[in-house]
């Protein structure tokens, strides 16, 4: 259920303060030293009204960037070597200072589309529980990427977009990773390849059930992009530490480092204080992107984790954290929707947002309401999992800005009923902070595996069947046993189909601009496609 993506280019990178120590060697430069600020060229940081502590982070001088730009060409020579992807014409580039940066920024979250999306997701989440009901997505976002971001490559442009307050030492690294980026572009379109999924609301049970198919395909590809362009970077941190023609292949540590790294926010004050879901969507496509990738390579050479990945992408989280099921051609469960269409509109609801809970979004889910243990021990023993939210067509303007608007339904499986039975143990356990006033209706309970509830938004519904769960918010409880019923009728199990297979039927759509799909997967959508964040390299 990723959040959705917004369209933009980020990619965020945790910055080289980095590897100081690789494969037990000591890093033959040493730390990055900044530049004094009396050197030309460099503004002295100022001490803003309110602010304690400011970053001595001084910008680079023009020499510098010119310097960086002049050595473009070999470090693209490094990375098409390293990654064995061709270039096939010159990449623009140019340095952006924060105020550019922040400006783009800015007018990408203005822009009507993106806040439509940013608007939908907001409101899904927070009827997950998955954000706070008095958290704000739009200004959290605009801080935490004006902290995080760290470079970028426009795949419209097709420009590699540097900052020149990134320190000089990390700023080859950086350009290994984006200019990975730009032979994507060159190989695939990134602009098409990235996300197969339909952007429109899914109108009837085909559409539907197109998004499922297609729902994770998004995701997934950046972790493979963002994967791909970490393990550049990883190489050129080698080459530039001394390690000759070693790469990630001979030196695994490092992409262990550089994992292990990403996860200390110590000196990333807004990521640090992010709700999890942020945190997590910003750093999986770094981190999980980056081992899945490894394991590629190690198992299949740079042909396989390159070229071959590009070609044959896999199609759900599961098989980004379990790399061995992408090389065993495990396929991930999918479920189905029948059509309920009918039944939500005689409620008087209209389609809102349809997708899959995949084994990120499980394991997010469960970490946030139980701990990391649980979702360590939970996420492996998902087996499915699929969500619709409704709103209701009656409700004011004021009413849809809220979730007292949305109704949401959710079926997940599991491979045991323990592990189903947790789960459900969790969900009911986060309820009384999702709600006011949330009161048991045990009259209404109909065996001890269901749960029943009042809320001021509308029914609860808490069931488990054996190895599934299933959860209603939102809907009354005579409607939530009719879909329970109908949904639970008709599954079964089944490969997921290839993303590409279904990119054909996308202009049969009404495309709206407007997300369905993926509870999570848009946030990692569109942290990668912003650039390449500085937590992702550490």
């Amino acid at each position: 259920m990723s959040l959705r993506r917004y369209g933009w280019g980020l990619v965020a990178v945790v910055l080289v303060g980095t590897v100081q120590v690789v494969a037990g060697q000591s890093n033959p430069k040493g730390e990055s030293k900044p530049a004094p600020a009396t050197t030309p060229g460099v503004t002295p940081p100022v001490l803003e009204q309110g602010q304690k502590t400011i970053e001595n982070n001084p910008l680079l001088t023009q020499k510098q960037e010119d310097v960086l730009l002049g050595d473009e060409q070999n470090i693209l020579q490094f990375v098409s070597k390293d990654t064995q992807l061709a270039i096939k014409h010159p990449v623009k580039s140019l340095f952006l200072s924060r105020e550019q940066v922040n400006k783009e920024l800015r007018e990408k979250f203005d822009e009507d589309k993106g806040n439509k999306r940013m608007q939908r997701s907001e409101l899904v989440l927070k009827k997950f529980g998955l954000l706070d009901q008095d958290f704000h997505l739009r200004p959290f976002l605009l801080s935490l990427l004006t902290e995080q971001i760290a470079g970028f490559y426009d795949n419209k442009t097709k420009t590699m977009n540097l900052l020149n307050w990134v320190g000089i030492d990390e700023q080859k690294p950086v350009m290994a990773h984006e200019l990975t980026h730009a032979l994507q572009d060159q190989y695939v379109e990134l602009e098409k390849w990235q996300d197969p999924e339909p952007e429109a609301v899914a109108k009837n049970v085909s559409e539907d059930n197109l998004h499922i198919r297609t729902d994770e395909a998004g995701t997934v590809r950046e972790a493979v992009l963002e994967g791909q362009a970490m393990v550049s970077f990883a190489d050129k941190l080698l080459h530039d530490n001394g390690f000759g023609d070693k790469t990630l292949k001979d030196v695994p540590e490092i992409g262990e480092k550089l994992t292990a790294g990403a996860g200390d926010m110590g000196d990333s004050p807004v990521l640090a204080r992010a709700p999890l879901v942020l945190q997590q969507s910003l750093l999986f496509p770094y981190t999980s992107g980056l081992a899945f990738e490894q394991a590629v390579l190690v198992a299949g050479g740079t042909q396989k984790a390159f070229k071959g990945m590009l070609d044959s992408p896999p199609n759900s989280t599961m098989e980004i954290l379990h790399p061995q099921a992408y090389l065993n051609h495990v396929a991930a469960p999918v479920m189905l929707l029948p059509d309920i269409h009918p039944a939500m509109k005689a409620a008087g609801y209209e389609p809102y947002d349809v997708g899959v809970m995949g084994e990120l979004d499980v394991r997010m889910t469960a970490e946030l309401f139980g701990g990391k243990p649980l979702a360590d021990a939970l996420a492996p023993a998902w087996d499915g999992g699929i969500y619709y939210a409704a709103q209701r067509s009656a409700a004011s303007e004021a009413e849809k800005a809220t979730t007292a608007s949305i109704a949401m339904l959710y079926l997940s499986r599991w491979k045991n009923e323990a592990s189903a039975r947790s789960f459900m143990r969790v969900f009911e356990e986060e309820l009384p902070r999702q709600y006011n006033g949330l009161k048991r209706r045990n009259a209404d309970e109909q065996s001890g595996d269901e749960r029943v509830f009042s809320t001021g938004e509308g029914d609860v519904l808490l069931a488990q069947h054996g190895n599934t769960v299933w959860v209603s918010e939102g809907f009354d409880l005579a409607l939530a046993r009719k879909l329970e019923t109908q949904i639970e009728s008709v599954q079964g199990t089944g490969p997921v189909r290839m993303a590409g297979a279904v990119c054909s039927m996308q202009p049969a759509l009404n495309r709206q601009n407007l997300p369905s799909g993926e509870l999570m997967g848009g946030l990692v959508r569109m942290f990668a496609e912003m650039g390449v964040m500085k937590v992702g390299l550490r």
